[in-house]
């Protein structure tokens, strides 16, 4: 059996020392996606242990697009931290491994959500802003060769975000809006809200309903990321970009 907190100080140090590790799956005897979410853990509590505070929660591949580029073919989840949590400058250069920008709508919580039996009115209900949102994912796997149990011990290959400014949910066409992404001043890529699970809202309650399984409820305060809808783009130190969405605003952020 595999000693999950072995394998969480191993991405725990991954992640401080900026070094990738060979792909788990495959080399970890009976490596599950259940074990997957404990090695997961084990890392987290290690980034509290220094001092970081939990915010919020991700929802990681929820689009065709990004599932496609990944391999990954069912979503997932991870946390976030304050650390995590930048303004229009991000030190990709300083902080991460090989980071890839994604396009996102993330939603900040006034009321808890507890599965199951979550809805998305439920969700819209519960919402008190919404934001357009880059997050910057990376991965301490080597060369990204993720399968989900790869993805998921490695807290949903999290790495940092940004948020625009927060509007109200009333009179967001979650599924028809449409997000434009730039890069440098040029364009990059579209996408519709209804490629996250078929809409942010039922991202989110997909979210808070595998987290009543668990026993665990979103709270109010919480940002949850509800997932990319447009392909992941690798970025580096001097690169900026721009996303628009219809009806919640925009964000621009550069890289350093």
């Amino acid at each position: 059996m595999a000693d999950v907190d072995a394998l969480g100080l191993e991405l725990y140090t991954a992640l401080r020392s900026r070094e990738v590790v060979a792909p788990l799956k495959g080399r970890v005897d009976g490596l599950t996606i259940e074990m997957a979410y404990q090695i997961s853990d084990a890392m987290l509590q290690r980034r509290l242990a220094d001092g970081e505070r939990i915010i919020g929660r991700k929802i990681g591949v929820t689009s065709p697009a990004v599932q496609n580029m990944l391999g990954v073919h069912q979503p997932d989840f991870g946390t976030l931290t304050d650390a995590m949590l930048c303004s229009d400058e991000m030190p990709v250069s300083e902080l991460m491994i090989q980071p890839k920008a994604e396009g996102e709508i993330a939603f900040t919580l006034r009321e808890d959500l507890m599965g199951p039996g979550v809805t998305a009115q439920d969700v819209f209900d519960a919402t008190a802003t919404v934001h357009a949102c880059f997050e910057v994912v990376d991965s301490r796997i080597a060369d990204w060769k993720i399968g989900i149990e790869d993805t998921v011990a490695d807290n949903a290959s999290s790495g940092m975000f940004a948020l625009g400014p927060g509007v109200s949910p009333f009179g967001v066409d979650f599924e028809g809006c449409k997000m434009v992404v730039q890069k440098n001043g040029a364009f990059l890529s579209e996408g519709l809200g209804n490629a996250a699970l078929g809409s942010p809202l039922k991202a989110v309650a997909w979210l808070a309903n595998t987290f009543g399984e668990l026993g665990i409820g979103l709270k109010a305060g919480d940002i949850v990321l509800s997932g990319s809808l447009v392909p992941l783009e690798a970025v580096q130190a001097g690169d900026t970009m721009h996303v628009s969405i219809e009806g919640i605003g925009s964000l621009s952020l550069r890289f350093t």
